[in-house]
């Protein structure tokens, strides 16, 4: 391995320090944004049934607020509730974007990486085939061992690129569709507790 990289130059580097970044991201995002901690599937029948009990006081909903993303956004709506619809939905709203932002940190990074790994290899292409062209002018065509280090170091970091990037643009689109599902299921639980509370049709809560 490390003659590998001996052999792709010193553009080798750059790509290796990308691949450890887009793996440690990778790995953070995958414990992070794990659905059953962003959006418990019982937490709104459990605080509904709080509210109904009448024991949902203001240590409890601080409780909600750090247990978890989904509980971060009610405890908004719950904060607000009193002062009206409209005014419930936008501290909904506001909290929402905040656990967004923070759903997707690390993830333009990934984004990037997954782009520029790609011109890096392509960077290593052109810098092994000028060397090419170098000892040809030099020594001519004639002596094979030269070109083929120069041939070799444009290969291998083409590779090392892609072997990089495609990971990385993979797990990029699947965080992005992972944090849009939960924020749909967030958008749903959210939706019923507002008109549980501020409307008078009947809204099923799931306990």
């Amino acid at each position: 391995m490390l003659e590998l990289v001996k052999a792709g130059g010193w553009l080798m580097i750059p790509i290796i320090l990308c691949s450890v970044i887009a793996v440690a991201i990778s790995l953070e995002r995958l414990w992070t944004l794990n659905r059953a901690r962003l959006a418990p599937n019982h937490l709104l029948g459990e605080v509904w049934n709080s509210l109904q009990a009448g024991t949902l006081n203001s240590d409890a909903i601080n409780l909600i607020r750090r247990e978890s993303a989904l509980g971060f956004i009610l405890a908004a709506g719950l904060s607000n509730s009193r002062a009206g619809r409209d005014i419930m939905k936008e501290s909904i709203e506001e909290a929402a974007s905040y656990v967004i932002h923070d759903m997707e940190r690390y993830l333009n990074t990934l984004g990037t990486i997954a782009s520029i790994t790609p011109l890096l290899g392509l960077l290593g292409t052109v810098v092994g085939m000028i060397t090419v062209f170098s000892d040809i002018m030099i020594h001519g065509a004639g002596n094979a061992a030269l070109l083929a280090g120069g041939i070799s170091e444009a290969l291998i970091t083409t590779a090392s690129g892609l072997s990089v990037a495609i990971p990385a643009l993979i797990m990029h689109r699947y965080f992005l569709r992972k944090i849009e599902t939960v924020v749909v299921t967030m958008e749903q639980e959210t939706t019923k507790l507002v008109d549980a509370l501020h409307s008078e049709r009947g809204v099923k809560l799931s306990n």
